[in-house]
């Protein structure tokens, strides 16, 4: 496992390992010493993907940087909220990044802000997939990190392969359903942009993240129908989203948001009870 102390847990398929001289006094709850991995092939050849990590643990930034830049990603690092904001704005085309990943506790700002200034920023910058870190084991901390745009959300301690695993499904996510090119779906005064992945009402940007617009294009490709989380969670995805029951509700709610007059009474993302969600095909309003 991996978390604040930076402490790597056993692979049973990875060579490679040294115990630290700091963690060399401290055991695990199996009475084993932590470990740490030092080295992991590569077994992937595609493209990197740029990630920033916000991250103050130096150690544990550095250990998950160089897990990370062995299995398909370039990782950047900035210890503090404003460096990484800084980093995000002064990236241009040829340097963008792809991925955020933020620590929940920074010295010069709270993580949930940060996700607030960057879900601010104009498009693309601002539909940045965003993955959150936290030692805090709250649930209430990941329905407001999820609230707040954030497209998932992992405690530590993690296993290394887990977070790997969750950046790519998250860029999976962003890539979006398949769709024809320049395709628009137009529902009254709503668009959604396949192609461009915008959504617009009255012909306003309306920004939201990666996984919720897919999850609206997966309504709106099956508008009139009502569809379960589990339906919700295939469609976009293909396997579930996680084990957090209620993630869905809360992107629906950021969904609402962006694209009713009035979220409390929808009139377009309409709440079934007991069954799930429709996305009403006559909107009007």
């Amino acid at each position: 496992m991996i978390g604040r102390a930076g402490a790597f847990g056993s692979f049973s398929d990875s060579p490679h390992y040294f115990i630290p001289q700091s963690h060399r006094t401290h055991t695990s709850g199996t009475g084993q010493h932590d470990i740490v991995l030092i080295t992991k092939w590569n077994y992937t050849n595609k493209m990197t993907q740029r990630l920033l990590m916000i991250e103050d643990d130096q150690r544990l930034a550095s250990m998950v940087a160089t897990y990370l830049n062995q299995n398909g990603f370039d990782v950047q690092h900035s210890a503090t909220a404003k460096d990484g904001l800084q980093q995000l704005q002064q990236a241009d085309a040829t340097q963008a990044f792809a991925i955020v990943l933020l620590d929940l506790m920074l010295p010069d700002a709270d993580g949930l802000d940060v996700c607030r200034q960057i879900r601010a920023q104009p498009q693309p910058t601002g539909a940045l997939p965003i993955v959150m870190l936290t030692a805090k084991g709250d649930p209430m901390d990941r329905v407001v990190g999820l609230e707040l745009g954030a497209d998932d959300y992992i405690p530590k301690p993690f296993e290394p392969r887990e977070l790997l695993a969750r950046l790519r499904a998250v860029l999976r996510r962003q890539q979006g359903v398949a769709t024809n090119a320049d395709r628009v779906l137009r529902f009254g005064r709503l668009e959604i942009d396949l192609d461009a992945r915008v959504i617009r009402l009255d012909d306003q940007d309306k920004p939201v993240t990666a996984y919720q617009f897919n999850l609206l294009a997966a309504m709106a490709d099956r508008a009139g129908r009502v569809l379960s989380r589990e339906q919700l969670m295939d469609a976009v995805k293909g396997e579930p989203l996680e084990a957090f029951d209620r993630s869905i509700d809360v992107h629906i709610g950021r969904l609402r948001a962006a694209i009713e007059d009035d979220p409390k009474q929808p009139k377009r993302i309409i709440t079934v009870r007991g069954a799930g969600y429709v996305f009403a095909k006559a909107q009007d309003v």
